[in-house]
């Protein structure tokens, strides 16, 4: 049996975040490890059809391709270019935009680490995956038909003959979809999905109501913006609109991730209610500001900011992620643990990261 050193008493097993705070499942960082080196699949081939540079590099701001009917080809592999929203859908969000009871639900699952989420169970993460920016997804365009295959063998069909959504689905873990072409774009409206599925990875819950609309618009051969709209009347009061930056992903192909055989559950525990601390406000002000992290060799800003009692954490400037204070210096953002550094004055001098990847530090610049 294989397990990593826990950096906290509340985990055995860890499910933890990287460093910009998105947890990854104990099993795929164990089959990450375990693959390292991994021998890839046609290393030397090249993808092809695509503009190319004088020097041989893909010209991803070479003129979107078309099919044969006109539409923009949006075929090929997308990566999501920030996980801003991957453990908070509500990043956006007010407080009181998302009902009482949904927010009950998310705060007691964001205190378990997503020890009982989707993608720890190696189940379909359904709704998530739309904004998931660690598993790519390789979109393959036919006239009738669009299907979106994903890493971790997942799969969506579009329809795109002029079906209408069923009016009462049978629940699934991937939903149903429908779509046509407004123009240039893809609009894929979405439906029937099961409510043991997660709208993101620290545990936001839906019910059988979700609807989904994407509105997906191919800017040139690299890129394309990503439009998702999650309408719950009986989670959120107002439908939540996220939009994201897809870029394609060339001269490479995509690895077989398969979660199976799930036992980490059972060996992880969740934190509870009563070991979360109270901070003063004025030692929450103390820790407001930006620190140039150190990792791998690499500066990168990370900010905190101090908002209705909460602190918050950003990395390079991708969203605002609420943490939860487990000591006068030690908070949780998804499970890696932030703790500053004070030497006894204040402000804090420097603030100290510690996740699954490993630890990194840096001093606070302003």
């Amino acid at each position: 049996m294989v397990c990593w050193e826990t950096f906290g008493r509340f985990l055995t097993l860890p499910v933890m975040a990287s460093r910009s705070g998105v947890r990854l499942s104990a099993l795929f960082l164990l089959l990450a490890t375990l693959g390292s080196p991994v021998p890839a699949q046609w290393l030397k081939l090249k993808t092809s059809g695509i503009a190319r540079n004088a020097d041989g590099t893909p010209n991803l701001t070479a003129p979107l391709a078309r099919t044969a009917d006109g539409k923009p080809d949006i075929s090929g592999i997308w990566h999501r270019d920030t996980d801003k929203y991957y453990n908070n859908i509500a990043a956006d969000l007010k407080p009181g935009d998302v009902m009482a009871w949904a927010d009950a639900i998310y705060q007691k699952r964001k205190l378990g680490f997503g020890k009982d989420g989707p993608a720890t169970l190696c189940r379909p993460q359904g709704p998530a995956s739309s904004i998931n920016p660690f598993l790519d997804s390789r979109i393959v365009q036919t006239p009738m038909l669009i299907s979106v295959l994903s890493e971790d063998q997942s799969h969506r069909e579009i329809f795109l003959e002029g079906r209408e959504l069923e009016k009462a689905p049978n629940p699934a873990w991937n939903g149903y979809s429908t779509g046509h072409w407004d123009g240039d774009t893809l609009v894929v409206e979405s439906n029937g999905y099961s409510d043991k599925t997660w709208l993101d990875g620290d545990g936001h819950p839906h019910t059988e109501d979700l609807r989904m609309r994407e509105r997906f618009s191919r800017v040139d051969l690299g890129h394309m913006n990503l439009e998702v709209t999650f309408t719950d009347a009986k989670v959120f009061p107002r439908p939540v609109v996220i939009k994201l930056a897809l870029v394609l992903v060339v001269d490479t192909e995509m690895l077989e991730y398969v979660c199976e055989n799930e036992k980490d559950s059972a060996h992880m525990s969740a934190a509870k209610e009563s070991e979360v601390v109270k901070v003063a406000p004025e030692v929450l002000a103390s820790y407001v500001g930006t620190y140039e992290v150190i990792s791998n060799g690499k500066a990168f800003p990370v900010e905190f900011t101090l908002a209705d009692g909460m602190l918050y954490y950003e990395w390079m400037h991708e969203g605002k992620q609420a943490m939860i204070p487990f000591g006068e210096k030690l908070f949780s953002l998804a499970g890696t643990w932030v703790e500053f550094v004070t030497d006894g004055k204040s402000p804090a001098s420097a603030v100290h990261l510690r996740s699954v990847e490993g630890e990194d530090s840096g001093p606070r610049r302003k």
